[in-house]
């Protein structure tokens, strides 16, 4: 019984169905499928049943499915331990924020060329990633995290100012105080709270604004417009602050900085070749 028949097997379940699985591997659909039926041709029983809408597990797969993914999570530490000074091997998913793609991709492109015989997938999105439903071995995430069963781990964090558009100023003025952020259209997240800091005294704020985004590039560009002023990680603001496009408010009260995280599924194992990436992003951001 070949491993990776077990490991393709353990995919098409969580996923759902040959395709998905087959995107999650990089591999083609055909292989996939090759794959399983020699799994079910060894084992002498239909492990899934398929259907138009993807595959479903048989009570026998269902059954199976544990096994399988019990022995390939314990022949990955296995092997980790056996090498665990060498190159690392096999295939790496990392769940990436679209927004900020910019600033993680030089490491992940570090991470692949010093080691050669690891795959490096990454899916770079703004929006929320199952990271157990869509197979991902780990995920880098930007912000104020929100409780979970994910283990994260902190590696460094961005600062955050107010900003708005030199002509929204002229037009509307600029807030002075917390208090006047709610005579001002905002342009955010989501229903959000935003907490200056004045000493130690932290004041928070419930803006309120028509433009809303999961993505920090579209507040940027929206506070850009004019559109309303917004709280945006100063990496994201460098460029339009340096083209004269959007402009530092409200100096005198700070707002708390975004955390840097990677976050996995919960497991005692924590993989090499996730524990060499996340000491490669926090010696890059710590």
């Amino acid at each position: 019984m070949e491993l990776e028949d077990l490991r393709t097997f353990v995919e098409v379940a969580d996923a759902g169905g040959v395709s998905a699985a087959a995107r999650r591997l990089g591999l083609a659909k055909s292989i996939v499928s090759r794959r399983l039926l020699r799994l079910e041709d060894e084992l002498g029983s239909q492990l899934l049943s398929r259907n138009t809408r993807g595959a479903v597990l048989t009570e026998a797969g269902i059954s199976f499915r544990e096994r399988a993914a019990r022995i390939c999570s314990e022949m990955e530490a296995a092997r980790e331990e056996l090498s665990s000074d060498g190159d690392l091997r096999g295939l790496l998913r990392v769940a990436a924020p679209a927004s900020f793609g910019q600033h993680f991709a030089p490491a992940l492109a570090a991470l692949a060329k010093q080691h050669p015989l690891l795959q490096v997938h990454t899916r770079y999105s703004d929006r929320y990633v199952d990271l157990v439903a869509e197979g991902f071995d780990c995920g880098i995430r930007v912000g104020y995290l929100p409780d979970s069963n994910l283990v994260a781990r902190r590696i460094g964090s961005f600062s955050v100012a107010l900003y708005a558009s030199p002509h929204y100023v002229l037009a509307h003025g600029a807030p002075e105080k917390p208090d006047d952020v709610l005579h001002h259209q905002a342009v955010m997240i989501g229903t959000e709270s935003w907490k200056f800091a004045d000493g130690r005294k932290t004041i928070p704020v419930n803006p309120q604004g028509r433009f809303k985004s999961d993505s920090a590039i579209a507040i940027a560009e929206a506070i850009a417009a004019g559109i309303g002023i917004g709280a945006l990680p100063d990496v994201i603001a460098e460029p339009y602050v340096a083209s004269g496009g959007i402009v530092t408010v409200m100096t005198r009260y700070r707002l708390p900085e975004v955390g840097i995280f990677v976050v996995r599924p919960p497991g005692a194992h924590l993989a090499r070749k996730v524990r060499v990436l996340i000491d490669l992003l926090a010696e890059r951001f710590g």
